[in-house]
């Protein structure tokens, strides 16, 4: 995979920066980015279908940073 893992959530999260906030890996996603759980949820099936994993609203809940997301979806791959 070209770009790594943070990277390409943050390249999938870029339409939802209404407000231009500089996205890092710090990026609260819901709170920084002032994004509703609708959109959060669309955002989060687009991961899903980016990397081909799945991510329950369980896990959800404990997710709020781009890093955090990042971490998941790594532990999700396979290898």
């Amino acid at each position: 995979m070209g770009e790594d893992i943070a990277q390409t959530i943050l390249r999938l999260l870029q339409p939802y920066n209404k407000d231009d906030v500089a996205l890092t890996a710090e990026t609260n996603i819901a709170a920084d980015l002032n994004i509703d759980s609708a959109d959060v949820l669309n955002f989060v099936m687009e991961v899903e279908d980016e990397f081909d994993i799945d991510i329950s609203v369980n896990e959800l809940a404990d997710i709020h940073t781009v890093a955090q997301l990042a971490e998941l979806v790594k532990s999700r791959l396979p290898g």
